[in-house]
């Protein structure tokens, strides 16, 4: 290794893993704003009056930018030997993880982007947290911090005052006495299906190797999506698919979001501990916002203030509960919060 080469290394190896969970916040926090942005691009760029960036270009595009990135980042962990080693259970476990955390989350959550504001998809993305936890305590009988608990639980009420406390829109659905936004009706069953879909893996996925796990399930999931898309609409939804102005934007979104943050993220989480992982993620709705006003002008509500004012309490509740674990079970939270981080949740398409 040149001088030069092993300087730069052991640059990088001298960073702090928070500095790199840091970047992969900023990164995986902006990609909800950056989807609404680049959507608005293609609205004002029409290809036969048709906008190029539409949901089902940005879904399928997105997923197979995200497959060229992880084949090279994983490739070396692909092969037939690996793959005869996936039992059924292992396959059963993969498509439904697939269908659900694959295709059905980043769909709802993108018809979300389309009729609310991207601060309620940010916030009412914090109802996935109390969710695993209550799936994993009911389902998986694992003990839970009751700081954390409570953490969650505050938190979950904090969701639920930004949705209730909207002010009416055009797109309304009626729900008993309430009517609900129906973008934020949207983000809420995305996420919901996302908890589920950690919930599984976390069951019946845990032996498979990560990048494995992460290749078949992209390509599960854009599989799936492209079917149900030609069989429930038709192939017009995929006609500006072969766009250049759409491939230029999704390799530019894929190479800064996709790549860059999960290198980050991985990176991050080689050098920090369980605490440290948990509280950097604990910023990411703070720096979503933010990033949502910079990129967007999209500046908060008063609904969207008191209830990400109730979440951050929760959050704060939650560290506190971290920072009380024994030493046993901080060892524990160590291997689930890094596997959790990589497996759960939404982070770009």
């Amino acid at each position: 290794m040149s001088e030069p080469v092993a300087r730069n290394s052991n640059l990088f190896n001298r960073i702090p893993g928070r500095v790199y969970l840091l970047i992969s916040v900023i990164i995986f926090a902006a990609a909800n704003s950056v989807t609404r942005r680049l959507t608005q691009l293609g609205a004002q760029n029409l290809v036969d009056g048709r906008n190029p960036i539409s949901f089902c270009n940005v879904l399928f595009v997105g997923n197979l930018c995200a497959l060229i990135a992880l084949l090279l980042i994983y490739g070396k962990q692909l092969n037939w030997q690996s793959i005869k080693q996936l039992s059924i259970k292992d396959w059963i476990g993969l498509f439904w993880v697939s269908i659900l955390s694959g295709a059905l989350t980043p769909a709802l959550l993108l018809i979300a982007l389309e009729l609310t504001m991207v601060n309620n998809v940010i916030l009412i993305g914090r109802i996935e947290t109390p969710l695993i936890l209550a799936l994993s305590f009911f389902l998986l009988r694992e003990k839970i911090n009751r700081w954390v608990i409570a953490g969650a639980l505050i938190s979950l009420i904090g969701v639920v005052l930004t949705v209730l406390l909207q002010k009416p829109g055009e797109e309304m659905v009626q729900m008993g006495s309430f009517a609900l936004g129906r973008g934020e009706v949207m983000a809420a069953v995305g996420y919901i299906c996302s908890a589920v879909g950690s919930i599984i893996s976390k069951v019946t996925l845990r032996d498979i190797p990560l990048g494995i796990f992460s290749i078949v399930r992209t390509v599960i999931a854009t599989i799936v999506f492209f079917v149900v898309v030609l069989t429930l609409f038709s192939p017009v939804h995929f006609i500006d698919v072969f766009s250049l102005f759409l491939w230029q934007w999704m390799l530019v979104y894929g190479g800064v979001i996709i790549v860059g943050g999960q290198l980050a993220l991985f990176a991050g989480l080689k050098r920090s501990s369980a605490s440290e992982v948990s509280l950097s993620n604990s910023f990411s709705p703070i720096a979503g916002i933010l990033l949502a006003y910079l990129l967007l002008g999209e500046a908060p509500t008063t609904a969207q203030y008191i209830g990400g004012s109730v979440i951050m309490i929760g959050i704060v509740l939650n560290q506190i509960g971290i920072s009380r674990q024994s030493a046993e079970a901080a060892r524990l939270q160590e291997r689930q919060a890094k596997e959790m981080d990589v497996e759960m949740g939404f982070k770009g398409i």
